[in-house]
């Protein structure tokens, strides 16, 4: 689906027309990859629209950045205040939050120090990443004959643009071969997560999910998760996983910002529980979404009203 255009970028502090927020060509991140983003999404609550983990979002994000060397002058602070400002400008109730820090136009080479630092922020109406009825039906996955990056290779603790070139590696052999979505293992063959989503599984009313150490992505819908399963009486357990646990699981469920929590009906054409959203699944899934709306106290400061 293409995107909605909105009215305003924020690019390098100044609000750009949709239409003229360009860069060259010869930019250095074209070349090389060389970009970190974030995904956030905004919510329309019966509070008024409210960003979700604003802060933690950043942070990873300015973490990223460090990481590759490549951090911005602008504060944190401002940077988020920019977030907010940039969906009131463009009047949007909920919306996804695309932030993005990137080496800019000098010169080309492997080689990135004399290059700028450049920054935007774009915003704009996105559904359901896979599908409205993924929420309550669940998606037929694979795992993937890609794995995921390997330790001390590109540091996967970063959300870096050049990383999703693996990522697509996976999405589009799963898509290729009939499947909505891949799953990847780690060079060890453990469970590592999706092309863009972190895993969960529920064996006896347990949860398990893949170790940082797994190649993974620090998602922040993956750290709510884990504390709306524990505050609902869940033991959530981080460990290795072999392929085989992902068949005889329970329940299988992705995370993430875009999917927010995905049941998974079958991997590899093996159904996973009964082939449908679990009950514990479904009960993640109600409170999380009840927490999004606003309907429970806000005790974890997890929402930034615009």
């Amino acid at each position: 689906m293409p995107l909605k255009k909105t009215s305003k970028i924020w690019m390098d502090g100044k609000y750009i027309d949709w239409d003229d927020a360009k860069i060259h060509v010869c930019s250095h991140v074209i070349h090389y990859g060389t970009s970190i983003f974030e995904g956030i999404r905004c919510y329309k609550t019966r509070k008024g629209p409210a960003i979700f983990r604003l802060e933690p979002h950043i942070k990873r994000f300015y973490n990223s950045a460090k990481i590759y060397r490549m951090e911005p002058e602008l504060p944190r602070e401002e940077f988020m205040e920019a977030c907010r400002e940039t969906i009131r400008i463009n009047k949007l109730e909920a919306c996804y939050v695309r932030p993005v820090i990137y080496r800019g136009y000098y010169e080309l080479g492997v080689n990135p120090f004399n290059n700028p630092i450049n920054m935007f922020i774009v915003v704009w109406e996105w559904g359901k990443y896979l599908g409205p009825e993924a929420l309550e039906q669940g998606v037929d996955v694979c795992v993937s004959s890609w794995d995921r990056i390997a330790p001390n290779t590109h540091p996967t603790l970063a959300k870096a643009g050049a990383n999703y070139m693996n990522s697509q590696l996976i999405k589009m052999e799963a898509v290729k071969n009939g499947y909505t979505e891949g799953i990847a293992l780690d060079t060890n063959g453990y469970v590592s997560e999706g092309s863009g989503e972190n895993i969960f599984l529920v064996m006896d009313g347990m949860l398990y999910t893949p170790p940082l150490g797994a190649s993974v992505l620090p998602g922040i819908t993956r750290n709510s998760v884990m504390a709306l399963a524990e505050e609902l009486g869940y033991q959530v357990i981080e460990q290795m996983i072999p392929r085989e646990m992902l068949y005889i699981a329970d329940e299988v469920f992705f995370t993430g910002t875009a999917a927010e929590i995905s049941p998974i009906r079958s991997i590899d054409k093996i159904t996973i529980g009964k082939g449908k959203r679990g009950p514990i699944t479904e009960k993640l899934q109600n409170l999380f979404f009840e927490v999004l709306d606003a309907g429970v106290e806000n005790r974890m400061a997890w929402l930034d009203f615009i």
